[in-house]
């Protein structure tokens, strides 16, 4: 006879602790199986050294320890396609219900409405709740029932609501004994899924009173290195968005609260218009004549601009997986505005290389400095990569960093005059958005 159980589906969400869809799978009336599958369907489009799988598996193996050591259960590890191991699960046990927090990506979206419907045909309740975020979909929303496409009124009304929210943390640990009790659950090593250990390190997040009290002081100074890393923590659940605003709370930090806003806003830009992880918010700007060059692109990716703050923040993010937030914005005017390549080039590489990738964030980011998307940045704002330095490494320490060759005969020459490219942009975009 198979064992009667619920299902808890670990994805972006790999901590034991406040996670929603956890806490509520544990508090059912059967004991739950938690799981996790590699998806081929992602894995596939990656390199075999991608630090963020190697991040989620060493993450995972951690979950699966204290589950073994503590609570004699642990997590089943799969991988394929999740349709084809949820027809493997159901012909294995007596699942009841599954349990999962909410995905927001257009991908997400389609895989678990498929999961949901086959779910369904065998009588078995697919439950997902609100997990990485305090607000989604329609939450914050104008009196009208639109969706904002401006920031801060979407950032005043997140405030305003959020004093009325029922806010509380989901603590776990007096329903862990409501799990199978099975310390030997399916398991898989990286070469099982196609990779190999990363040279790169995903770093802890650092997110003490001081950093918190600081933020707006250091936060523009990418020499300092005083952001916290809490990026890939956030996008894969290591750490918990209800702790974060709750840190932020205590320390009367707007401004690190309100980037915990920007993520939010992004995510219901993207779930209300899907269409904007490919294509332009604002569709003129699709019209614009991409120059799209091959080797300038090459260069713009190996750091060797000849702009110094745009090489070092290149070389940064192919170095270490990480790029300082003010040079992003950089980066990314300088091919777009200077280069005039396509912005979804730009998204692509940082998909591929940023550890803290998220679709929503990124595309929306890229869209702004592109001038694109939703409470973009002006087509006719076109960052100066030379004053940049001034305002924010004005003792070349960040750029010596990356660039150690900066300011010798060896570095290379500038690949595109400032006041002629940004002349170039300007004639490009008024023809095609006017």
């Amino acid at each position: 006879m198979k064992q009667p159980l619920n299902i808890f589906w670990f994805r972006r969400d790999l901590r034991l602790d406040d996670n929603v869809g956890f806490y509520e799978a544990l508090k059912s009336d059967q004991h739950v199986l938690p799981i996790f599958i590699f998806d081929s369907e992602i894995l596939e489009k990656l390199p075999e050294d991608d630090t963020r799988v190697t991040f989620i598996y060493n993450t995972l193996q951690k979950m699966r320890s204290t589950l073994q050591d503590e609570h004699d259960s642990s997590i089943a590890m799969y991988h394929g396609k999740p349709l084809e191991i949820y027809k493997q699960l159901v012909n294995e046990y007596d699942i009841k219900e599954v349990y999962t927090n909410h995905d927001y990506e257009p991908y997400a979206k389609e895989r678990d409405e498929e999961i949901k419907e086959f779910l369904k045909k065998q009588g078995i309740e697919f439950k997902t709740f609100k997990d990485q975020v305090i607000f989604e979909k329609d939450d914050i929303v104008k009196s009208d029932g639109t969706p904002y496409k401006v920031y801060t009124p979407y950032m005043k009304l997140w405030k305003a609501t959020f004093k009325d929210h029922d806010f509380k943390i989901y603590y776990t640990n007096d329903y862990l004994d409501n799990l199978v009790k099975n310390s030997r659950l399916p398991n898989l090593s990286l070469a099982d899924i196609g990779f190999k250990k990363s040279h790169q390190e995903i770093k802890d997040y650092t997110v003490t009173p001081t950093l918190i009290q600081d933020y707006e002081k250091t936060r523009n100074f990418p020499a300092k290195d005083s952001t916290s890393r809490l990026g890939p923590h956030l996008r894969f659940g290591t750490a918990s968005v209800r702790k974060m605003v709750k840190k932020a709370i205590a320390e009367e930090n707007e401004i690190f609260w309100q980037e915990l806003i920007w993520r939010e806003f992004f995510m219901q830009i993207l779930w209300h218009f899907p269409h904007t992880a490919k294509d332009s918010f604002k569709p003129k700007y699709d019209r614009i004549e991409w120059r799209n060059n091959e080797e300038e692109f090459k260069l713009w990716c190996d750091g060797q601009t000849g702009y110094p703050l745009v090489d070092a923040g290149m070389r940064q993010l192919n170095k270490t997986g990480f790029m300082h937030n003010r040079v992003r914005m950089l980066v990314g005017s300088f091919l777009c505005k200077h280069l005039l390549i396509d912005w979804r080039w730009g998204e692509a590489y940082f998909a591929e290389k940023l550890h803290d990738y998220d679709m929503s964030s990124n595309v929306g980011n890229w869209q702004w400095v592109a001038g694109s998307g939703v409470d973009a940045s002006p087509y006719f704002r076109i960052f100066n990569p030379t004053t940049q330095i001034e305002k924010f490494d004005k003792d070349r320490k960040y750029i010596k960093k990356y660039v150690p060759e900066f300011d010798t005969d060896n570095y290379v020459e500038q690949m595109v005059d400032h006041k002629e490219a940004r002349e170039r942009c300007l004639k490009v975009y008024k023809e095609a958005v006017s």
